[in-house]
């Protein structure tokens, strides 16, 4: 493999990191400006995911489908839909270094369940990435709720701990996208009509903007910078990639100051760096059990 990225690779690694970021403060406008139910802007995703992704259904039922179904929906649906409800009232910015505890917490699953073997370096990651993510959540903001972060957090926390077990099946990263898109909608579809009212006056209010939304989530995040980020994982050096999805939360904050107006303060400034710091020595730690891509971005 080669040593080094082609400006090509990087400029595509610059996308996916845009792409992710804005995804989140494009989502907390969904949700929180336009007033689109969070479980029901969770179905208009997986709708635009199926809708692009649907041929790939014809190729025929993947081996274990009842386990490829739920793995996809736990990293997908049921931690997005999670994420979104936490937006509600919770800044992006926030939940951007909440989201940063995806990588300890996949390490966390897999000493537990997958034997893995974790020496002090990644121990001491672990425990910065998590204290910096306790410290986001605890931290008194005036356009932050700790119910709403901790919403976010059980999304990471679901999402991550389906990721450990995404080896035991044998499906494309795309495939499984497209049949998670399946079995979101078969859960989340229900659930937001048993749960949550405004749905058809969220979409007559604002038409334009509420597709706008979908659109960018479903197309350009999950069928588009996802695949794109994967293709390159396959070509390329995982120590050369996964690295580069750290710019994420640093744009997310970026991104929310400008869009959303977050206030960023010093217990948000220093949990982010500590989360930063304590991923970037897990991803930078070889692993035998799961790919790194797991780690950095499982979204």
């Amino acid at each position: 493999m080669p040593k080094s990225l082609p400006l090509s690779a990087l400029g595509i690694m610059l996308f996916c990191n845009v792409a992710w970021a804005m995804n989140v403060v494009v989502s907390k406008i969904a949700v929180a400006s336009l007033g689109v139910p969070p479980l029901f802007y969770t179905v208009l995703r997986s709708v635009t995911v199926l809708a692009v992704l649907f041929p790939l259904l014809l190729k025929g039922r993947p081996e274990r489908l009842g386990l490829v179904l739920l793995i996809g929906f736990a990293i997908t649906g049921g931690s997005f839909g999670l994420q979104f409800v936490g937006l509600q009232t919770a800044s992006p910015s926030a939940v951007g270094i909440v989201n940063l505890s995806g990588a300890p917490l996949t390490v966390l699953f897999a000493i537990l369940f997958l034997g893995e073997e974790v020496r002090w370096r990644r121990g001491l990651g672990m425990a910065l990435a998590l204290g910096g993510v306790a410290l986001a959540i605890g931290a008194p903001s005036g356009n932050n709720d700790p119910v709403g972060l901790g919403f976010a957090f059980a999304g990471v926390l679901i999402g991550a701990f389906a990721s450990v077990f995404v080896k035991r099946i044998d499906i494309g990263a795309v495939s499984l996208q497209a049949w998670a898109a399946v079995a979101s909608l078969g859960i989340m579809l229900p659930a937001s009509l048993a749960l949550e009212s405004g749905q058809i006056e969220a979409l007559a209010a604002a038409p334009l903007a509420v597709a706008g939304c979908v659109l960018f989530a479903g197309v350009v995040v999950s069928v588009g910078a996802h695949s794109a980020y994967f293709r390159l994982f396959q070509r390329h050096d995982a120590n050369l990639i996964v690295p580069l999805t750290l710019l994420t939360p640093l744009l997310t904050i970026a991104f929310g100051t400008w869009l959303t107006g977050d206030h960023v303060g010093w217990p948000l400034i220093v949990g982010g760096l500590m989360a930063l710091a304590g991923v970037t020595i897990i991803v930078v730690r070889p692993s035998r059990t799961f790919p790194k891509a797991q780690l950095a971005k499982e979204s």
